[in-house]
């Protein structure tokens, strides 16, 4: 499944209150580039986990329903089926009725899985002819994004602040700090089933 956010979240996992709390900042000077760089740092956190943090919408292709009974949904948490829909035979957008299909948001990867007495329908011989539109991420709210991925990202905030050029002579940096990569890497999601 091929994905594209569609609308990005409202929220950030870490607010400008908390990023100068950590960088011991007062004052009003730098606020638009720290909340330049928290967007990039959540970015490249979700990049880095494959999840998504806030609560936002994408859409996933697939060129045809899978032969198997059941879809997985990349990026967790998923929380929502917002719309199956596909190409008929025929070409026309048709809507897969959602009685038709069961949505697991349980599993790291989300999955809709087809009820009892129900199949795929046909579709259209043609690239990205199924589109899967889903809501996922942690939750609404920065809270609900676990505290130990919010540390990790506060500590990449940091050393993006302070370290502003990728080199300075006589130095040898790191792209991003260690303490980061192993905080993150426990919340990376791999192997992803399936309709990969």
């Amino acid at each position: 499944m091929r994905t594209t956010r569609t609308v990005d979240p409202t929220k950030e996992p870490i607010n400008l209150d908390e990023a100068k709390d950590h960088l011991r900042l007062d004052g009003t000077d730098d606020d638009a580039y720290l909340m330049a760089l928290i967007v990039a740092v959540r970015e490249r956190t979700e990049d880095r986990t494959r999840r998504a943090l806030i609560t936002q919408t994408w859409e996933g292709v697939l060129d045809r329903f899978p032969s198997s009974r059941e879809i997985w949904v990349r990026h967790p948490n998923l929380q929502s089926v917002t719309s199956v829909t596909y190409e008929d035979e025929n070409g026309d957008t048709q809507t897969f009725s959602s009685s038709s299909y069961y949505v697991d948001t349980v599993n790291t990867y989300g999955r809709i899985s087809l009820e009892d007495g129900y199949s795929w329908p046909g579709t259209e011989n043609r690239a990205n002819a199924v589109t899967v539109t889903f809501v996922a991420g942690y939750g609404d709210d920065a809270n609900d994004v676990p505290q130990m991925l919010r540390q990790g990202m506060l500590i990449l905030l940091a050393h993006w602040y302070e370290l502003r050029e990728p080199v300075i002579l006589g130095c040898t940096l790191a792209n991003v700090p260690e303490s980061y990569n192993a905080i993150v890497w426990n919340y990376r999601v791999d192997g992803f089933p399936g309709n990969a």
